[in-house]
């Protein structure tokens, strides 16, 4: 089974995520159906409103294995550096994006354990970008001013030869 990953334009990729409240047998399901689409995607992170879940969680693997962070916060953060990011919602589309190094986040497991740890480099910026997604941001909020404006005339573009379809 595999959902569909909204894409840019749809708005429950720009509405603020609520507490995930309960972890249970349901819930447990859809983090394993999240995990498996973010693999057929050739993603390293899906939030769970990128599958039209409004909920603040979203699963990941950084090559240690699959995990799953639930009302992930972020408590300090350390350094900086600007890297090219991609989304799995923003498709064949990279921007240059500042994010610190280094992050100390606390969040609970799949297993509703409390966990609270630094992370660094792709972890850091994984946990980042997937957080911004659950706060209703995108990678193009970025950008600059001149390539969102040429982002968005492209995307209008496309959606407008969608819907002529």
């Amino acid at each position: 089974m595999q959902l569909k990953i909204r894409q840019n334009g749809d708005k429950c990729l720009r509405e603020k995520s609520q507490d995930l409240l309960e972890i249970t047998s349901a819930e447990r399901m859809i983090f394993e159906v999240m995990i498996e689409t973010m693999y057929k995607a050739k993603g390293v992170g899906l939030a769970a409103s990128q599958v039209g879940i409004n909920k603040r969680f979203f699963v990941a693997d950084i090559g240690d294995g699959p995990m799953v962070v639930i009302n992930p916060e972020i408590l300090r953060t350390k350094g900086s550096e600007t890297i090219e990011e991609g989304c799995l919602s923003v498709e064949k589309e990279t921007v240059a994006i500042k994010r610190p190094k280094e992050i100390l986040v606390k969040y609970l497991d799949e297993n509703n354990k409390k966990v609270e740890t630094w992370y660094r480099d792709l972890t850091a910026r994984v946990f980042l970008h997937e957080i911004d997604h659950l706060d209703g941001k995108l990678i193009i909020d970025y950008a600059k001013l001149e390539d969102n404006i040429e982002f968005q005339k492209q995307h209008r573009v496309q959606v407008n030869k969608k819907e002529q379809l």
